[in-house]
């Protein structure tokens, strides 16, 4: 595919994916357009692997290279990996960038992305035993591994990639404005 068209839907997946909606309470202005800037040109490439280990450190660096993008008040690793996790999701499911990236061969290494709806479901499906989080800016690398876990427990039993329990919680989200 040619490449500028990939650029191009690669903007144009940042822009869809990162928001005022998926950057709530982020607390510092410019962030949604930081993220999407950082995002856009972010080689997608790297998270097409086979291998977990691989995919988790590519992911870390990411999330701690997206953080230092964001404007001073809002680098916070909670809020660059929502935004990251988010966004991947999202080229995952963009059939040009998933092929032209092998974002396949990654698909269940994918997190599901946390705010507070996944992160309710995840509470109540551990019978708490994994902590809530008060807010997204607030969450901790250490504290998401704890979801994640959760996360991966339960799509293993639909037989799903994690990062799909999104899209079936989607549903419960109020529509803002409607």
């Amino acid at each position: 595919m040619d490449s500028d068209l990939l650029r191009a839907i690669q903007h144009h997946t940042a822009r869809a994916a990162i928001g005022s909606s998926s950057m709530r309470g982020a607390g510092s202005a410019g962030v949604v357009r930081s993220a999407r800037q950082f995002l856009a040109e972010m080689p997608l490439g790297q998270f097409g692997t086979s291998s977990k280990s691989r995919f988790r450190s590519r992911l870390d660096r990411a999330t701690n290279d997206l953080k230092r993008a964001l404007p001073k008040g809002a680098q916070r690793w909670g809020l660059a990996r929502k935004g990251l996790n988010i966004f991947l999701r999202d080229c995952l499911y963009t059939k040009y960038l998933r092929d032209e990236y092998g974002l396949g061969r990654a698909e269940n290494f994918f997190e599901v992305p946390l705010d507070s709806i996944t992160g309710s479901h995840l509470v109540r499906i551990s019978g708490g035993t994994i902590s809530n989080w008060a807010t997204v800016r607030g969450l901790t690398a250490k504290t998401s591994a704890e979801y994640q876990a959760v996360a991966a427990k339960l799509a293993a039993e639909k037989r799903i990639a994690r990062v799909h329990l999104d899209a079936l919680w989607w549903g419960e989200r109020e529509e803002v404005g409607t």
